[in-house]
């Protein structure tokens, strides 16, 4: 597995399982018709660092950006996105993504990193609190999930 900066030519393979994700309406607080050109404007954005893994096959399986969640004098928090192919879960690509992007906001001069809309019924939250991160509170029913109905919005939190 390879982890890299994303180059303007990785978006054709960051597209599908981009869409997959975003459209399966589970997991990302982003609209679910989302076109190719605002998801491009989202994700790689010139804002964010953004990264891809790569599998040995030199297939683009995971990507994942850091920005300032904040301006000015705050702009030492990092917010960032995290996406894994669904056919490539559960092969340890999300862990190894996520310590890399934690080192590298550190090495980058963040002083933490939050995520500021984490549907409470990701599976990815496992993850997450594993690695150090804690719920600072919840917004209840802020999200409309597609087959459990209202569910709340975590705002979670790690320091570097």
């Amino acid at each position: 597995m390879l982890i890299r900066e994303a180059a303007a030519d990785d978006w054709p393979r960051i597209w599908p399982f981009w869409h997959r994700i975003v459209a399966a309406g589970e997991t990302y607080a982003w609209d679910p018709d989302t076109s190719e050109e605002a998801a491009r404007a989202l994700w790689m954005s010139p804002a964010k660092r953004v990264y891809v893994v790569e599998d040995e096959t030199g297939a683009v399986v995971a990507s994942a950006y850091t920005t300032p969640n904040y301006g000015g004098p705050a702009a030492r928090v990092a917010n960032a996105g995290f996406m894994v192919d669904p056919d490539h879960t559960g092969r340890g690509i999300g862990r190894a993504l996520a310590e890399y992007i934690l080192t590298a906001a550190k090495s980058d001069g963040y002083r933490g990193m939050v995520f500021n809309a984490v549907v409470e019924t990701n599976p990815a939250i496992a993850l997450w609190t594993s690695l150090g991160f804690t719920v600072l509170g919840t917004v209840p029913d802020a999200y409309e999930h597609p087959r459990q109905g209202l569910v709340g919005l975590h705002v979670m939190y790690k320091a570097l």
